[in-house]
């Protein structure tokens, strides 16, 4: 959106004023549309409900929106992960107890054709092994990992040292490999 106004202060000269870009409202808007999935995604994996995921990403949405004058410049994606974030550990600190998932259904995800399930059972056992992890370790694996951050952004994002960010994600990891192994029939004796 371009404006182009004329005006003429005092007895200067007319000046003409460009106005080139979109609209704080536009700008926001363009953001919810492009980062709302990636927001479902990493608010799933967090809390392993649909529902919980749908409510959280409206409530970053809405919190983002309210701050956009402060973060609409600067990494609003990363203000909003925030807020799904400190917005589920809330949720905890409410109810006190975390509720076991049962994951019937996988959202988005259909059956092949040829009626081989083998990929949906295979992410169904990732996303249950996240949910097993640690909540610290949860996030540094959602991070690093699925959202390919690097170390120095997750670490500024979770608020801790690079070195910690390192040994959270190898010790997750670790856990992951345990969680997920013997499932498979790969575990080896110790």
């Amino acid at each position: 959106m371009t404006d182009v106004t004329t005006e003429r202060w005092g007895g200067a000269p007319e000046v003409q004023v460009v106005r080139v870009g979109l609209t704080a409202e536009e700008r926001f808007t363009e953001f919810a549309r492009t980062s709302s999935a990636d927001l479902y995604r990493y608010a799933y994996l967090l809390c392993g409900d649909a529902h919980r995921a749908h409510d959280l990403v409206q409530l970053a949405l809405e919190r983002t929106f309210r701050a956009w004058t402060r973060v609409g410049d600067g990494q609003p994606f990363a203000y909003a992960r925030r807020v799904v974030v400190t917005a589920r550990i809330d949720s905890w600190r409410r109810t006190r107890r975390e509720v076991s998932v049962e994951h019937d259904t996988l959202v988005g995800l259909d059956v092949p054709a040829t009626g081989d399930s083998s990929g949906i059972e295979d992410r169904d056992r990732v996303v249950r092994a996240l949910l097993a992890l640690p909540v610290k370790q949860r996030r540094v694996v959602l991070l690093r990992y699925v959202l390919d951050r690097s170390e120095a952004e997750t670490a500024a994002e979770l608020g801790i040292a690079v070195g910690t960010v390192k040994s959270t994600g190898s010790r997750a990891l670790a856990r992951l490999r345990t969680l997920i192994a013997p499932e498979h029939g790969t575990e080896t004796e110790r």
